[in-house]
């Protein structure tokens, strides 16, 4: 036991008494058993968390209180000048250890469909991306630009509709793109979690599709240092990654955290040939430090990213003939050995994002939090051009600066019910190069946002808790963009936004025009949990949800480089609104365990990004996909499982289903995931080295449900021939196998080994979800070791 007498003890006048209350900090409550130490002495609080302590000396005094589940506190007492003195403990969340004591602090909401990946499942993917990792939770699958390029889809929606929240930051990477893929690095979170719709409303009320919330593993208040590396290498790409980071804390509350990871790959290989020019080299970087101590705290951090990645190249082909059968043929054009080089076309993405948050905790009233981001997303893209010099410069450069300031209040101090109240600010510039020679894809803007939002929980009892929820958020955009006169007229925008035009008569027959919108949203939420028989946990829940159109929606006029289209977005468009119900039942057993989660989503000019046609430019043959609104409505199924055999086996399985169709004629929506289970069985032998043996199949339907094709004219054979650009591939089962063991290290240090070969029966497929489908097949065989080394 800790004790400090810090002056000088006369014992003849030591006859002055110290009383007072050991309370909970957080609600107020007295703690009974509290002991207040000091000089060889140790006194207890009774049931009401009171205590007298007699035959102190007029000096001043160290004493120390803990209590079971709380973090200790020493605190000075001068008796000169105090006889009375209450003592506070945190006993609820304690944010410095990450002791939890309730479901509501383990969950981010109540009633809605959410699943966490811990950091154990995390490190299996140090070396994928944040979208293949999230594969791992039923109900979410992704939209692929070959093996590289990953963007999370949840319950079938994607891009703006499903939220990035990394390190407490909102991402503002220009996730509009169907091949931008989220700018993080997988290795920077602690665990990551999914919610399945518009529920969590503090992080945004326009995440019709889900929120994905990166958070980092949290700092003990204690002096201590830690670390892990992960190194893994792979057969496909014949390349790997390495990622290391180090974390300093002090018993004071100050920490200190670094992290870093690098990646390179060379081309990857389909079965049977290599996808040419499919590298990727990335690099990531971040740092943090600040303090966190029990009442207030502050942090600050920094992180970096920018990677490299090559389209694959048959993607760009050069007359309307080379692309129709490209994609009815099913064979590249262009297939060479493989290399680490990275040709055009291709990407290079930076990254900047740079954080200080700041808290104070109120005592018996609760927590306020405020945080100022930074985020600056440079984005290049490379196509192949006619000379070698031009080849040098960007057909796409475009460069996004926000700046955002949150700030919330969380009532938290009764135990029975919670408020948490906020607001954002947001400024956004994007400001697109003219230098590139090209027609700028996207034009110069500028962008505020404001939201406030109140959210509430309350627990009815012990087994039943209520959650409710509003939002307002106000978008204000400024753009100045030049349209070609032929696409101005086509679109027929002089009927409606003639009073938008600056200039008529700009060279090369454009014109400048100054749109300008804003839009009003509002979102709510209300659900209920139930838990019964100690295992079974019911959920549901109904979240309204509105997004304004993102400015590809609006703007898009052009060729985009690395998606290999024209894109066509339309001023006219307005906001999407979405009616979700969502409800799940779940049991968590020692035997076994089960969880079933339908839900239904009616969403009213829902935003459509489809392909109508083949246009020619000087780059050559592209589809044209234009943006237009519908009314839709998703519904679908999650199902997952497991069942533990005996204490060696254990099986698990996941299914899930999406529909989508528009409600006026019942035609199916692209890119809707397919059907899918995945089920795996496991064999663990902790006596051996901790050694798990792993098989995984997952079989993937084929989506019967696609718009119909189209028909294109070939000018040199004067036909008219189908274009199966909507044409799905077929079924295809792939199986996995994993190998892992642990060997202890000194110092409480330990070494794991992993072996893992994906498409292990190396079969030729096809995803619908990827859009380099239309030139190539998926990834073939490939054998990865992986090292994990925790110090």
């Amino acid at each position: 036991m800790l004790f400090i007498s810090v002056s000088h003890i006369t014992a003849q006048d030591c006859q002055q008494t110290l009383s007072g209350n050991v309370i909970d900090f957080h609600d107020g409550i007295p703690l009974q058993g509290a002991t207040i130490s000091f000089n060889d002495q140790v006194v207890e609080t009774d049931e009401n968390g009171v205590f007298t302590i007699r035959g102190l000396c007029p000096t001043s005094y160290a004493f120390t209180i803990e209590h079971e589940a709380c973090n200790s506190q020493v605190v000075l007492v001068d008796m000169k000048k105090e006889s009375t003195k209450n003592f506070y403990l945190e006993h609820h969340l304690n944010e410095l250890q990450e002791v939890t004591i309730s479901k509501r602090t383990l969950d981010k909401t109540l009633s809605a469909q959410e699943q966490t990946l811990s950091q154990d499942v995390l490190e299996n993917y140090s070396s994928a991306s944040l979208g293949d990792a999230l594969k791992e939770i039923a109900g979410v699958s992704s939209l692929n630009t070959g093996a590289t390029i990953v963007k999370p889809i949840i319950q079938g929606l994607y891009g703006s509709r499903v939220l990035i929240i990394n390190n407490g930051v909102r991402m503002q990477d220009m996730e509009w793109g169907d091949e931008h893929a989220p700018n993080v690095d997988v290795n920077t979170a602690g665990k990551i979690t999914v919610v399945k719709g518009a529920s969590a409303l503090k992080y945004g009320g326009d995440a019709i599709g889900g929120t994905v919330i990166m958070e980092p593993g949290k700092v003990p208040a204690k002096d201590t240092i830690f670390g892990k590396t992960v190194i893994t290498g792979h057969t496909n790409g014949r390349g790997g990654s390495l990622t290391s980071q180090l974390v300093k804390g002090y018993k004071e509350g100050w920490f200190l955290k670094a992290q870093g990871t690098v990646k390179r790959f060379g081309d990857f290989e389909a079965s049977e040939y290599v996808l040419t020019n499919t590298g990727i080299s990335e690099r990531g970087l971040s740092a943090a430090f600040g303090v966190n101590k029990f009442t207030y705290g502050w942090d600050a951090y920094y992180s970096y990213f920018e990677n490299e990645i090559g389209v694959l190249e048959a993607s760009h082909v050069g007359n309307r003939r080379s692309l129709l059968e490209s994609i009815n043929n099913m064979q590249p054009d262009v297939i060479r050995d493989f290399t680490y080089d990275i040709g055009n076309p291709k990407q290079n993405v930076t990254h900047h994002l740079g954080r200080l948050r700041i808290f104070k905790r109120f005592e018996e009233l609760g927590k306020w939090t405020t945080q100022y981001d930074f985020q600056d997303n440079q984005r290049f893209e490379f196509d192949i051009r006619r000379t070698e010099e031009l080849s040098k410069k960007p057909s796409l450069d475009l460069e996004l600066t926000t700046h955002t300031i949150t700030s919330d209040f969380k009532f938290d101090s009764k135990s029975n019910y919670e408020l948490n109240v906020g607001f954002m600010g947001r400024y956004q510039d994007n400001f697109a190069d003219p230098g590139t020679g090209v027609r700028r894809l996207i034009p110069d803007y500028d962008k505020y946002d404001a939201g406030a939002f109140i959210t509430g929980e309350l627990d009815i009892n012990s087994n039943t808790s209520l959650e409710a929820g509003m939002r307002y958020d106000y978008n204000y955009i400024n753009a100045k963009k030049f349209y070609q006169n032929s696409r101005w007229e086509e679109r027929n925008y002089q009927e409606d936004f003639s009073e938008i035009i600056i200039d008529n008569n700009v060279s090369g027959s454009q014109l400048l025009a100054n749109p300008i919108f804003d839009y009003h949203s509002f979102s709510g939420t209300i659900g209920v949990g139930y838990d019964f028989k100690e295992k079974y946990e019911f959920r549901a829940n109904y979240a309204l949800a509105q997004r304004a159109p993102n400015p590809s929606e609006l703007f898009s006029d052009g060729l985009h480089h690395s998606s290999s289209r024209i894109e066509v977005g339309d001023l006219r468009i307005v906001q999407e609104t979405s009616n979700k119900l969502s409800v799940s039942l779940h049991k968590n057993g020692e035997k076994f365990g089960w969880e079933i989660a339908p839900f239904i989503n009616q969403i009213d000019d829902f935003i459509i990004l489809e392909p109508v046609g083949v246009n020619f430019t000087i780059r050559g043959e592209f589809p044209v996909w234009n943006y237009r609104q519908t009314d839709a409505q998703f519904y679908g199924i999650d199902a997952t499982g497991y069942l533990n055999w005996n204490t060696n086996w254990t099986t698990s399985h996941r299914f899930s289903l999406v529909k989508g169709y528009e409600r006026d004629d019942d035609q199916a929506l692209i890119n809707i995931p397919a059907p899918n289970t995945i089920n795996s069985v496991t064999f663990t032998k902790p006596n051996w080295s901790g050694l798990k043996v792993s098989l995984e199949s997952q079989y993937h339907f084929r989506q019967n449900e696609v718009p119909p094709n189209f028909t294109i004219f070939l000018p040199d054979t004067q036909e008219e021939l189908t274009l199966e650009i909507n044409t799905p591939p077929d079924a295809y089962h792939l199986l996995n196998l994993d190998i892992s063991t642990e060997f202890p290290i000194k110092n409480k240090s330990s070494l794991q080994v992993g072996l893992a070969i994906s498409n292990l029966m190396d079969i030729t497929y096809r995803n619908y979800l990827n859009r380099q489908r239309f030139f190539a097949d998926d990834l073939g065989r490939n054998f990865s070791i992986r090292v994990l080394i925790n110090y």
